[in-house]
């Protein structure tokens, strides 16, 4: 199929309807600055088995995720996806669902996004969710706005461990929202982060945004920050970056939470170099009419049988723009469904035999470290990811390590550009893919650089 089909008389029929001359006529309100008269530097076009080539070309100087020992977290996890999960999700019914304009003729569809909104609403805690989001970051973004909406404050406090690109999406999205943020520095050994957060709380407060487990992999009680949160007339937002974690430790409902949000990515989705993702979201049902995006429900027909409809749709799709919630005009809804099969898949005793084979793997690995000179541990609770303080720049540590076929992980400052005291940390992740071969490598790759 060509990717341009139109004739020359075709383009000269659709602007003679317009009234235009000529294409150039449609940009010009486009600032001459911003134009490019002389096209751009990309290679002429090529037939279809040469632009192959090129890709493939172009994609083989990637290091897959599979091929070396992978230490990569900071957000976006590797897990093993089963074979079952693709098959199904490209079925022609599922792979080529849309938003349903006309809901209840999609029955399969609303009954997945209403089997995805009880496994998310039971593992975190949580009272209603939501039939998803884009991804993590958007998600909190939302969570935000919507906390604006409720409290009708504008100041909104978020932890320095708070992943930084949730932080900036957060920023960007409450740039014309009337939010007025607050956010901490971050602390690699989790000692001040949520102190300071507390210290910062005031009547003016919206909400608070922090992470668990955070940016460095630290584990915390939020039960004595959700009671200030209370006590000042806040809301808690909690963000979970690896929903894994949620088969092994308190889930933030248990812990006094308002909103949960997360990226859903580590159940059903591969890394994908960065996307499509997932988005979670989750509250409790006294705010269910603030909430972004959309609920399926369950109801029965006129003859008793068992149905699905929307239950809620608070979109600017749905309803006058003016009364959305949110201008979301979609969910990730082939992602969501992976996520739900993998769920299904696993079941509840499945989904917490695969987080403790995620923390031991992680115990595992932090054993390896702290036993090697140079590296400090700072982790005193983790999950399926921890923090080292390195003798030594850590990005150019793992630099050289990769060129070894080593995937060491993430430095600090490639989140946090120029923040103090960062230079030598290292973030590293481990799940049920990591094996002991992979610690054994990395462990040997780390004792020769620091030697």
């Amino acid at each position: 199929m060509r990717y341009l089909p139109l004739t020359d008389q075709d383009r000269s029929e659709m602007l003679g309807v317009i009234g235009a001359k000529s294409v150039d006529d449609l940009f010009v309100d486009v600032p001459k600055a911003a134009r490019q008269p002389n096209g751009f530097d990309l290679p002429a076009h090529q037939g279809e088995l040469a632009v192959e080539r090129a890709l493939g070309e172009m994609a083989g100087k990637n290091t897959p995720a599979g091929s070396a020992p992978f230490f990569l977290g900071s957000g976006a996890y590797r897990h093993h996806v089963p074979a079952a999960v693709d098959h199904l999700i490209q079925r022609g019914e599922f792979l080529t669902s849309y938003t349903p304009y006309q809901p209840e003729i999609s029955q399969g569809t609303l009954q997945y996004l209403f089997e995805f909104q009880t496994q998310v609403a039971l593992i975190t805690g949580m009272e209603i969710a939501n039939a998803s989001l884009y991804d993590g970051a958007s998600a909190a973004g939302e969570a935000v706005l919507m906390a604006r909406r409720i409290t009708r404050r504008s100041r909104v406090v978020l932890a320095g461990n708070l992943h930084p690109h949730w932080a900036d999406t957060i920023a960007a999205m409450g740039r014309y929202g009337d939010v007025d943020l607050v956010v901490g520095s971050p602390d690699a050994k989790g000692d001040e982060d949520l102190k300071t957060v507390e210290a910062t709380l005031d009547g003016d407060t919206a909400c608070v945004v922090v992470q668990n487990p955070d940016a460095f992999g630290h584990l915390r009680d939020l039960s004595k920050l959700s009671a200030a949160c209370t006590e000042k007339g806040a809301l808690l937002i909690v963000g979970v970056a690896e929903p894994v974690s949620l088969g092994a430790v308190t889930p933030p409902g248990a812990m006094g939470a308002d909103i949960v949000v997360g990226e859903g990515q580590s159940i059903g989705n591969g890394l994908n170099f960065g996307g499509p993702y997932l988005g979670l979201f989750a509250t409790k049902e006294k705010f269910v009419r603030q909430m972004p995006g959309r609920i399926s429900g369950e109801t029965t027909d006129s003859s008793g049988r068992r149905g699905w409809v929307l239950t809620l749709s608070t979109r600017e799709q749905h309803i006058r723009r003016e009364k959305a919630t949110s201008n979301i005009c979609t969910n990730s809804g082939l992602c969501a469904l992976a996520f739900t099969i993998h769920m299904a898949l696993l079941g509840e005793a499945g989904f917490r035999q695969l987080a403790q084979i995620n923390h031991a793997r992680t115990v595992a690995l932090k054993e390896q470290l702290s036993s090697i000179n140079g590296v400090e541990v700072l982790n005193k609770t983790f999950f399926n990811e921890i923090s080292v303080r390195l003798k030594g720049n850590a990005t150019d540590i793992v630099d050289t390590l990769s060129k070894d076929g080593i995937l060491a992980g993430v430095p600090a400052t490639r989140l946090w550009p120029g923040a103090d005291g960062l230079d030598d940390v290292l973030i590293l992740a481990a799940t049920e893919t990591t094996r002991d071969e992979d610690i054994a490598a990395l462990s040997t790759g780390l004792k020769g650089v620091l030697s």
